[in-house]
C-alpha cells in the first residue's frame, strides 16, 4: 500500500485520481469500517482505479476538544497496517492541526477532494461531518455534485444489534470484554511495546514474564490468555520474522507481591526458556479473560494459581475451551 503523508503529497503524486476514497478516522479499522473499505474497493474496481482511504493524524478531537479524547484503539502505525491488509491501495495521512480545522465544507470539497485528490468516487459513514462548519452527508452531496464527484454513504453496521463503532469497543476493553471486543473488532484486540527489565519475581516463582512497556490503551486489569509476537521487523501488514507464542498476561498492579506500582502488562510466555527478551519488541493479542487480578493471602498460594491460569490458557489455545479460574 502506498503511504502519502499529505494531501499535497497525494496532489502530486496523483495517487488516486479517477479514483475512490473513504474518508475517517477509521481507529480500530472494525467492521463498520471495513464496509467503507470494501465499498471504496467495489467502486474502484467497477471503474478500473485506485481504491484508497483518507484519514487524519492526530486525531481531530486531540487537537480541537483535547480533554475529551479517548485513548487509541490503534494508533496510527497499526493501523496502517490493517488498512495495508484490508487491500487499500493508498492511504493519506493528512495532518491535522487548528489550521487545517478552519477548512470548510465546500473547500474540503473543492480543493481536498477534487483538486488535489482528484477522485470520483467518496464513500462515508453514514454520520460523517465535513469542515468547521460540520456539514453531513445531505450537504455535502451538492458540493461534491459540482465537481462530478459522487457520495456513497454506508449505513450503521451492526452486530447483534449493537451498533458497531470505536467507542464501543473501547468500552468493552475498559470492561476487560476482550471477547465482545473481539467480534466488533473482527479480530483480537492486540497492543504493541518493548519488553523491558523487570524485578525479576515471575522467575522466583516459576513463571517468568515479560513486562511490555507500552503507551497503548490497555484492557482492564486481569489475567488475560494471549498470542504474543516477538521479535522480527516491521513489515506492511504485521510483524515478519518474529516468533508465535502463546501466554498469560496479567495487567495491573501485581497486588500480592507490590504494595503500589504503576500499571505494566507482564506476560509468561508458554513454554519459553530460551535467551533474555529485553528490549525485544513485542505484539500481544488479547484471546480472553480468565479472571479479574487479587491480592493472594501468600506467594504459594498465587503460585498456585498461576499454575492454574496457565492449563486454562493452554485449553483456550489449544480450542477446548476453558472456565474462567476464580481464585
Amino acid at each position: 500500500m502506498q503511504v502519502l503523508r499529505s494531501l499535497d503529497e497525494a496532489h502530486a503524486a496523483g495517487a488516486l485520481r479517477g479514483g475512490a476514497v473513504a474518508i475517517g478516522n477509521f481507529d480500530g479499522v472494525h467492521l463498520g469500517h471495513q464496509r467503507l473499505l470494501e465499498a471504496a474497493r467495489a467502486w474502484a474496481a467497477s471503474r478500473g482505479t485506485r481504491a484508497g482511504v483518507l484519514t487524519f493524524e492526530p486525531h481531530p478531537v486531540r487537537v480541537l476538544r483535547p480533554q475529551l479524547a479517548p485513548p487509541l484503539v490503534t494508533p496510527l502505525p497499526r493501523k496502517l497496517e490493517l488498512l495495508a491488509g484490508a487491500g487499500m491501495d493508498v492511504a493519506v495521512v493528512q495532518p491535522f492541526d487548528l489550521a487545517y480545522a478552519g477548512t470548510s465544507a465546500a473547500e474540503f470539497a473543492a480543493r481536498d477532494l477534487a483538486a488535489r485528490l482528484g477522485v470520483r468516487d467518496v464513500i462515508v459513514g453514514h454520520d460523517f461531518t465535513a469542515g468547521r462548519d460540520r456539514t453531513r452527508v445531505d450537504g455535502l452531496r451538492p458540493l461534491l455534485d459540482r465537481h462530478g464527484i459522487s457520495l456513497h454513504v454506508v449505513e450503521p453496521v451492526t452486530s447483534d444489534g449493537l451498533v458497531v463503532s470505536s467507542t464501543k469497543i473501547r468500552e468493552f476493553l475498559l470492561e476487560g470484554n476482550v471477547e465482545a471486543a473481539a467480534i466488533l473488532l473482527t479480530r483480537p484486540y492486540d497492543l504493541d511495546g518493548v519488553i523491558a527489565r523487570g524485578a525479576g519475581r515471575g522467575r522466583g516463582f516459576g513463571f517468568p514474564t515479560a513486562n511490555v512497556e507500552t503507551r497503548a490503551l490497555l484492557p482492564a486489569n486481569g489475567v488475560y490468555v494471549v498470542r504474543a509476537i516477538v521479535g522480527g521487523r516491521p513489515g506492511p501488514t504485521g510483524p515478519e520474522g518474529g516468533s508465535v507464542h502463546g501466554g498469560v498476561c496479567n495487567v495491573g498492579a501485581k497486588p500480592t507481591v507490590e504494595a503500589a506500582a504503576r500499571v505494566v502488562p507482564e506476560a509468561h510466555l508458554l513454554d519459553y526458556d530460551g535467551r533474555d527478551l529485553y528490549g525485544e519488541p513485542i505484539r500481544l493479542a488479547f484471546l480472553a479473560r480468565l479472571r479479574d487480578e487479587h491480592r493472594f493471602p501468600s506467594v504459594a498460594a498465587l503460585r498456585a494459581q498461576i499454575a492454574r491460569d496457565v492449563e486454562a490458557a493452554r485449553r483456550i489455545l489449544t480450542g477446548s475451551g476453558a472456565t474462567p479460574v476464580s481464585p
